[in-house]
């Protein structure tokens, strides 16, 4: 799945600066550490930004598509935020066959995002994932630890207003 890079603009701490700052310091100039200092930039800002991943490139002494590569190669890297609700709507075969798509469609179009996007306000992301692992309950989406099983796009209004606070 192709990864996005977020539309809302980055804001830096001088206490994240600082903290990633000091990772880069510590694994400098051993490139071999690059994955760690980009795991510990995301834990950091919680995603990698394309001024965070420039950071790290600068930092590290390596070029920028070198980190990017990674960060888009590898699942577990983020490019955009995540909200305050990170949705996540599976995909997988058996929730696809029993109409996650619509699930899908249906929430891009309550939020007004895409899969991989964030809402401005940061409440909510939304992310299109494989296999949960609950192919039972299909179609499956999930709100933070929050499963949601058997449900269909009219459900999808009620299961949002929860997270309204």
């Amino acid at each position: 799945m192709l990864k996005k890079i977020s539309t809302i603009p980055f804001k830096d701490t001088a206490e994240q600066a600082a903290k990633l700052d000091a990772v880069i310091a510590e694994c400098t100039p051993d490139v071999s550490k690059l994955m760690h200092v980009m795991q510990e930039a995301q834990g950091i800002y919680g995603y990698l930004p394309f001024e965070v991943q420039q950071k790290i490139a600068d930092g590290m002494k390596v070029p920028l598509e070198k980190v990017y590569g990674v960060a888009t190669f590898y699942a577990q890297f983020a490019l955009s935020p995540k909200g305050k609700y990170a949705i996540s709507v599976c995909l997988g075969t058996a929730c696809y066959v029993k109409g996650a798509q619509e699930l899908l469609d249906e929430l891009s179009a309550q939020l007004g995002i895409g899969a991989e996007e964030c809402t401005a306000d940061g409440k909510f992301s939304l992310t299109a994932c494989r296999c949960i692992g609950a192919c039972g309950l299909a179609p499956v989406i999930t709100v933070n630890d929050d499963v949601y099983g058997k449900i269909t796009a009219a459900d999808i209004a009620g299961i949002l207003a929860k997270y309204q606070d």
